[in-house]
């Protein structure tokens, strides 16, 4: 877009938690590109975040402070940029409110300063990656005949979206996906996708929400919040009796019973689903369905999941990595679980993100499809234990190296091997990406 650079030159951006992801080194150096000054704030240690650091070491108008925050740098800058999982009522962002200075998040900030590119936004506890590859490959592979570019941003790993403002022109597309963090940003700017789809809404996040489930839908309803009479709502069936009767935008329910047509080989009913919302949003731009089609042969999937790996000896393997909820976990086991047969080894556990959920019905699940479980350790591990309706027999694993060949050596030909954690990866791993590449890179190796 032309003249970005100026909204940013000279200005003063306290950029709140860089992550190690790329998203917020993509952000940090294009704002030091644009000739801001960007002060670099992140309460974990420079250890951790060294890598980050790394690489931005060229820039000169880059500083990092590690550690406890220090109030003052909330208080003396233009903006402050926030990073996913800030408490947005933690004493530093009260400080910034009271000296009346902004906070931004970046996929909010670009679709304000991009107002003539078209967005896309995909959000939900659950499907919201998968709809948004989707989208994305559809609406990529068909640009031809849109007329126009399209771009992928938000919380997608290794892609900063701010940058996407050296790149995009009138009448672009980005689709991004959007948790309830990017969301709060799309809520302090006042402002909503063009085209929303709202893929599901269950419990998670709940240590961050602290138990509040009104607290994480409100931080949702910006998906639409603010769309006008001409912007578009599309949803999965589950989400129709969370969705206010009057809304300004249309309303498209996307109904899977539309998506027999096209080859579409990842496993699961709630997968269907999320590609009809996909196919809802080709139809928009007038995308014949032979194009859908074609644009849709051959997608495997995302990575972490229901993720093919590879089959050993007759047993597949499946890496669902990024089931960070009971039930994701259970949604996978649904897809590819035989209950007459019991045919799956499950791997899972981890850190418990909300401590009340009743984890009986997810045991119910596990009896009825596991033949075996092998456990990593966390707290979500030991009170799904501690109900004592886990009839199916488990082992505990140390690592992730030791539990690849426990199930290994518990599976037979027919049987699949399913790592769904269901619950997250604090503690043992760097992040839940860092948990997946290390399981990928044991079964890499695994014969």
């Amino acid at each position: 877009m032309q003249n970005y650079k100026q909204q940013f030159k000279n200005k003063k951006i306290t950029l709140m938690r860089i992550g190690l992801l790329g998203r917020g080194v993509g952000d940090a150096a294009f704002l030091a590109e644009c000739g801001a000054q960007v002060l670099v704030v992140d309460d974990a240690s420079q250890k951790v975040m060294q890598p980050s650091v790394n690489k931005l070491k060229k820039y000169k108008n880059i500083r990092f402070k590690f550690g406890k925050y220090d109030l003052n740098d909330f208080k003396n800058c233009d903006f402050v940029l926030k990073g996913a999982g800030t408490l947005l009522d933690s004493i530093e962002i009260a400080e910034a409110r009271k000296h009346k200075i902004p906070i931004k998040m970046d996929v909010s900030l670009f679709a304000k300063s991009a107002r003539d590119v078209m967005i896309i936004g995909v959000t939900g506890t659950r499907g919201k990656s998968m709809v948004t590859a989707l989208v994305y490959e559809i609406l990529k592979k068909n640009k031809k005949f849109l007329k126009r570019n399209v771009y992928i941003g938000g919380n997608v790993r290794g892609i900063a979206t701010l940058p996407l403002l050296k790149k995009v022109k009138t009448g672009d597309i980005l689709v991004c996906e959007l948790d309830s963090w990017q969301l709060q940003g799309f809520g302090d700017a006042k402002i909503s996708p063009h085209i929303s789809i709202f893929t599901s809404f269950m419990p998670d996040h709940m240590n961050y929400y602290k138990n509040d489930m009104k607290k994480y839908f409100k931080d949702k309803t910006n998906i639409f919040k603010y769309q006008k009479k001409n912007d578009i709502l599309i949803i999965r069936p589950e989400v129709k009796k969370l969705i206010p009767k009057k809304i300004k935008s249309k309303l498209i329910i996307a109904d899977a019973k539309d998506v027999d047509k096209y080859n579409f080989i990842v496993p699961g009913e709630h997968q269907r689903e999320n590609l009809a919302c996909a196919v809802e949003v080709a139809k928009l731009f007038n995308i014949p369905i032979p194009k859908i089609a074609q644009a849709i042969k051959g997608f495997k999937g995302l990575e972490g999941r229901l993720q093919y790996v590879k089959t050993i000896k007759g047993v597949k393997i499946y890496n669902d990595n990024n089931a960070t909820t009971i039930h994701a976990t259970m949604a996978g086991l649904e897809a590819l679980g035989t209950s007459k047969t019991k045919n799956i080894v499950l791997i899972m556990g981890g850190t418990d993100k909300i401590v009340d959920l009743d984890l009986k019905p997810f045991a119910k699940s596990i009896n009825k499809y596991c033949k075996d479980v092998i456990f990593i350790p966390g707290t979500g591990t030991d009170r799904l234990i501690k109900t004592k309706k886990l009839k199916t027999p488990y082992i505990f694993a140390i690592n992730l190296k030791k539990v690849a060949e426990i199930a290994s050596g518990l599976s037979k030909k027919g049987n699949i091997i399913l790592f769904s954690p269901a619950f997250a990866s604090f503690g043992m791993f760097k992040n839940e990406y860092d948990r997946g590449d290390q399981f990928l890179e044991i079964i890499k190796n695994l014969k």
